[in-house]
């Protein structure tokens, strides 16, 4: 019923196509060249090397934290160093429980099923993985009302390795079902450093410390932004005739660019700049501060607000997010007398 093999690869995202090929040489393919996260490293690796111990597969692992930090490159590097197969997909991409069916029927012993974005499985869906999680058996209802009958597939053992960016939105039945939970925090400029360098080479980019250094700076703690900065940096240097990314180099893409020396653009300063001139400063909901800036209430939620909030530049609060006092600086503005008062309390309150 579910052995259909196309009907299942159909669900798998390959990782081996034409657009992403260039990441594929970027992404580490052991522990050991994967850069930062050190503590969620130490206990992956003496979890791997325990299962292999013993012969059995991995416990479910979930990866969850901002966008960007590496959570698919983890798994990558679970199977690896696991030796087996990894299929990729995403909740989105799962619609039905027959969809989770025919891929969970298509795994091989020990392999690693990345559920990318896990949040977003539907509900009759998350069921269906409970017991595959926990008893590696899928439970089928077939037929409707009085003659309904249950049927149980088994399915061979396999790690599941789930990555979400809200891990407050798994259902709690779910998250239980992960024997191994690891939050991946922002990266300091260091490890960017590192990450910059190590993607140069890959790349075939040859690029001064000092040039790696500015990049990592400026790339918001996530090495994603700061691959995708050192790419654009080397078009800017390319065409300019340099046989190495200097410094300056660096410095005049980013300016082209329009990030700044804290790593935001122009859809931040927009917020920043809404928020202050626009509303005094706050409270402001984000409904209005999308509208007013034109942007998307999940993008600027998911993509710009943790940033804004980590650098201490926003704070939210039960009426709306409002400017701090850090915010109106990098801005070069002066709150009004009233953003002032409404500061000292909230300093008052911290």
């Amino acid at each position: 019923m579910f052995e259909d093999e196309e009907y299942g690869e159909n669900l798998i995202v390959s990782t081996k196509t034409e657009y992403d090929a260039e990441e594929n040489v970027l992404r580490p393919k052991t522990m050991g060249d994967y850069v930062g996260q050190e503590k969620v490293k130490e206990n992956l690796a003496v979890y791997i090397a325990a299962a292999k111990q013993r012969g059995e597969a991995l416990d479910h692992v979930l990866l969850y934290g901002p966008p960007g930090l590496g959570k698919t490159t983890l798994a990558h590097i679970i199977a690896n160093e696991l030796g087996v197969q990894i299929k990729l997909t995403s909740g989105p991409a799962i619609e039905r429980s027959g969809d989770l069916a025919a891929i969970l029927t298509n795994l091989n012993e020990g392999d690693v099923l990345f559920i990318d974005e896990i949040h977003r499985l539907s509900r009759s869906v998350e069921e269906i993985l409970y017991s595959a999680m926990e008893d590696y058996a899928l439970d089928i209802i077939v037929g409707k009302g009085p003659s309904a009958r249950n049927i149980r597939f088994s399915l061979k053992k396999f790690t599941l390795v789930g990555a979400t960016t809200k891990a407050g939105m798994l259902a709690p039945p779910l998250r239980d079902r992960f024997g191994i939970i690891n939050r991946l925090e922002m990266y300091a400029p260091a490890e960017l450093q590192r990450i910059v360098e190590r993607s140069a080479n890959a790349l075939g980019i040859s690029i001064d410390a000092e040039a790696a250094a500015e990049i990592a700076r400026r790339s918001r703690g996530t090495p994603r932004i700061a691959n995708r900065l050192l790419k654009r940096v080397r078009d800017f240097s390319a065409v300019g005739g340099n046989a190495s990314v200097t410094l300056k180099d660096a410095r005049f893409a980013l300016q082209k660019l329009e990030i700044d020396e804290l790593g935001l653009d122009e859809t931040d300063r927009n917020l920043l700049r809404a928020l202050i001139e626009k509303f005094g400063g706050g409270p402001a909901g984000l409904d209005t501060l999308a509208a007013t800036t034109g942007e998307d209430v999940n993008t600027i939620e998911d993509v710009y607000e943790p940033y804004l909030l980590q650098l201490g530049f926003i704070a939210r609060t039960p009426r709306g997010r409002i400017c701090l006092k850090g915010g109106y600086e990098h801005m070069g503005l002066k709150p009004s007398q009233k953003a002032k008062s409404q500061l000292s309390l909230f300093d008052a309150e911290d």
